[in-house]
């Protein structure tokens, strides 16, 4: 089984739309979460996604845009768009996104599970090799999908030993592609970056191909029209920094 692993969407209609035109062939979509926020078409990004599968994560955005309750755990200017897009959102919208389930959520069997922070709290980011150490321990499967931090990648604990699994990207402007083999004994934290709003100073989209037969990972980067993007932020009356930091990719 081929699977689409997409994270961290945060109602970028464009990304989203570059990354479905260069996916490779897959069988399936598993979606880890923050669908909206940030950015500026949520109801075109929901209406998109609904239709390519049945795995969803619910993201800390996500539950923050489908509650009516003050985002006070978020900053000022999370905060702000959070209320904007609560706003925007048809009442259909937001009862999907109060529908989804959070993580972690088992799609395949015991092999893989999807989540969006961590295991225990969607708002949990794994960041580092100290994050991940525990988390990956108690992980009742193999391979675990995670977003949340918006940085493709992820850790690996294989022969007892532990490693980073960052591509090494020339980080320049056109397709690049990374594929890591994972081994049978091997456990894994595997993040296939953000589609919308990447925060690795590569601002284009990312996502991961998962081979369930070839036991692989294939992350990809993928350019999209940043600038249309952008003036989508800005027409809607969204703070600026939401669409420069799109260029700067943090």
């Amino acid at each position: 089984m081929r699977c689409l692993v997409l994270s961290d969407i945060h109602a970028n209609i464009d990304a989203l739309e570059a990354v479905l035109d260069a996916a490779p062939a897959h069988e399936t979509v598993w979606n880890l979460g923050d669908v909206v926020g940030y950015g500026a078409a949520p109801n075109e990004v929901i209406e998109r996604v609904r239709v390519l599968g049945t795995t969803f994560v619910r993201g800390n955005h996500d539950r923050a845009c489908g509650e009516r309750s003050s985002p006070h755990l978020f900053n000022p200017l999370a905060a702000r768009s959070v209320l904007w897009t609560r706003r925007r959102l048809t009442p259909a919208h937001v009862g999907w996104l109060q529908a989804m389930a959070p993580g972690p959520v088992v799609p395949d069997g015991p092999q893989a599970s999807c989540m969006h922070g961590s295991d225990r709290d969607e708002d949990e980011y794994l960041s580092c090799l100290s994050d991940a150490r525990e988390p990956l321990r108690r992980a009742r499967t193999q391979i675990n999908f995670f977003g949340h931090t918006h940085v493709q990648g992820g850790f690996a604990l294989e022969g007892g030993g532990w490693r980073n699994l960052a591509p090494p990207y020339s980080k320049g402007e056109g397709v690049e592609t990374c594929k890591v083999r994972l081994r049978p004994d091997g456990r894994y934290l595997i993040n296939p970056g953000s589609v919308g709003q990447p925060r690795d100073h590569d601002p284009r989209a990312a996502f991961a191909i998962f081979d369930g037969e070839e036991m692989t990972v294939i992350f990809h980067r993928v350019p999209y029209d940043l600038r249309r993007a952008q003036l989508r932020i800005l027409h809607e009356g969204l703070p600026g920094q939401l669409a420069a930091r799109l260029n700067a990719g943090r």
